[in-house]
């Protein structure tokens, strides 16, 4: 039995969903960042990534936010999803990201901009340069080259692809002895700067390596475990942490290509990254908030005129469509969408990126919601994901608010 949907006014009465976006929990959403002190104190302008995609970029915001140094947020598009905008190129010839202005001086590779951070504004408990952090950031390097290998090269024959996993697999065994050092979860207890250079890549290794090659990071390396749970009592961390389906969908067109090794454990694990259920998936384990739900409302709200806008439905059977969805959402009430908007509702669905629009959790209720509304009428899955662009999540489609 299904009910009527509820109107946009309805809807909207449902959710008092807020955050300070300046001074409260880190969040994708800041422009400005003060921690409760003055504007007149900023001295740091961040240029990162409009998408949140940017592993360098995370680096740096994790930093900023840990520290927390008054700082200004300057969004750019990456080459992999639009046109890079020409005022940054001004700025950085090379268009390359993050790039940091502190005190009017720019400087671009995130381990410059960290180590310039720490000369002004002191370390992060341990400085990049010191000698307990160097053999970790070699180690971290060592790490991302074996998951490269693995990852983003076909292998040629059965032998190749056990070859490059048991590779990664030897460096993992060092990270997990490198976390025994310690009786508590992070590398240099407490958390540091050492656990931020690990941070951005072993995230999209624990998403990457799950779709791809059926391979759980997490479950397999109880300290990394451990190191992912520290991470997570972190709310600094939680703002910028993406979620599986974000990763394994923009990973490809900058890394080059992302190849899967056809095992069940794979194909499995693909299907419910892309299909569902998503609640249970391994890419986050702290309690869901309370307000997951009225979150991702305010979100679509915030930006539904162009999510209706860009989808391939029409514009008002997708609007109703859309209303179903939410409805569903807030209540638990099944309402039929209009017939062929199956379709449209699975492509807003692959199209929800975390931290850029909404928390994991906010993400995880509204694909949710999305498919279990498109199923109540087909099974149509919307046009595929891009593999070796994803103009498709052109910033350029989606006006500031």
């Amino acid at each position: 039995m299904t009910t009527q949907c509820l109107s946009w006014q309805d809807l909207t009465a449902l959710t008092d969903f807020a955050i300070d976006r300046i001074n409260g929990p880190t969040n994708a959403q800041a422009r400005l960042r003060l921690f409760g002190q003055s504007e007149a104190d900023v001295r740091v302008t961040l240029y990162r990534d409009n998408h949140a995609w940017c592993p360098y970029c995370q680096k740096v915001w994790l930093w900023l936010e840990e520290k927390q140094i008054p700082y200004r947020i300057e969004k750019v598009t990456m080459f992999c999803y639009g046109q890079k905008e020409a005022w940054y190129k001004r700025k950085v010839p090379s268009g390359m990201l993050p790039a940091l202005e502190l005190d009017g001086q720019f400087i671009t590779e995130s381990d410059d901009i960290l180590i310039a951070l720490e000369q002004a504004f002191g370390p992060l408990v341990w400085g990049l340069q010191d000698p307990q952090v160097m053999p970790l950031r070699q180690l971290e390097r060592l790490l991302f080259r074996a998951w490269c290998s693995w990852l983003c090269y076909p292998a040629r024959s059965q032998r190749d692809e056990a070859y490059h996993r048991d590779q990664f697999l030897s460096t993992v065994a060092e990270v997990e002895a490198a976390l025994s050092q310690t009786p508590g979860p992070f590398f240099l207890d407490p958390f540091s700067a050492a656990d931020i250079i690990f941070v951005p890549y072993v995230e999209r290794m624990h998403a990457s390596l799950y779709y791809y090659k059926g391979y759980a990071l997490r479950e397999a390396n109880p300290r990394l475990s451990d190191w992912f749970d520290g991470l997570e009592s972190r709310a600094t961390y939680r703002g910028t942490q993406s979620d599986f389906h974000t990763h394994v969908h923009d990973l490809p067109p900058q890394m080059g290509g992302c190849y899967e090794n056809g095992t069940p454990e794979a194909r499995q694990n693909q299907q419910r990254v892309d299909q569902g259920p998503w609640l249970g998936l391994p890419d986050v384990r702290y309690p869901e908030p309370e307000t997951s739900r009225a979150e991702a409302l305010q979100q679509v709200l915030r930006h539904r005129a162009n999510i209706i806008r860009v989808n391939p439905a029409r514009d008002q059977v997708f609007d109703e469509a859309l209303r179903c969805a939410l409805t569903h959402l807030m209540t638990g009430d099944s309402c039929s969408p209009p017939q062929g908007t199956d379709l449209g509702l699975r492509y807003l669905r692959d199209r929800i990126n975390v931290p850029r629009d909404m928390s994991i959790y906010a993400a995880k209720r509204l694909r949710e919601s999305l498919e279990h509304t498109a199923a109540l009428v087909g099974d149509r899955q919307g046009p595929e994901i891009p593999v070796r662009h994803r103009r498709d999540q052109n910033p350029a489609d989606f006006a500031p608010v």
